[in-house]
């Protein structure tokens, strides 16, 4: 990943730092389709990757979005079983946002929804 803070579950911020800020939200688990014998959990879990910049002009917010986005990218890529905890995982496509501070660079940001595909025995765990 590129040297872009990275978070879980945190506010938006206000100013955001200058290699960006990833933040990564736990999402929706919504209700396993469950079979019996032995008792098994399918979930489709829904989560989401915040991904924000912050620079004065447009064309640089944009570029340093897009560089943000394609580690991301890669980076999910080579990972798809997140080391053996999903069965698979997959990418949605971004959303984009921007968000003019008073005073300071505007926030463009893109909120990228990963979907993990897994199966447990104990809904807990």
């Amino acid at each position: 990943m590129p040297d872009a803070e990275i978070l879980r579950n945190a506010p938006l911020p206000t100013k955001v730092p200058d290699d960006g800020l990833i933040i990564v939200r736990d999402g929706d688990v919504g209700e396993p389709e469950v079979t019996l014998s032995p008792t098994r959990y399918h979930y489709h879990h829904r989560a989401e990757i915040e991904a924000l910049v912050q620079e004065g002009e447009q064309q640089m917010r944009d570029q340093a979005l897009d560089s943000l986005l394609q580690a991301i990218g890669e980076t999910l890529a080579l990972h798809l079983t997140l080391d053996g905890a999903v069965n698979y995982l997959h990418i949605g496509s971004p959303e984009f946002l921007s968000e003019t501070i008073e005073g300071a660079s505007t926030i463009k940001a893109a909120v990228v929804p990963v979907y993990l595909e897994y199966t447990t025995t104990n809904p807990l765990i």
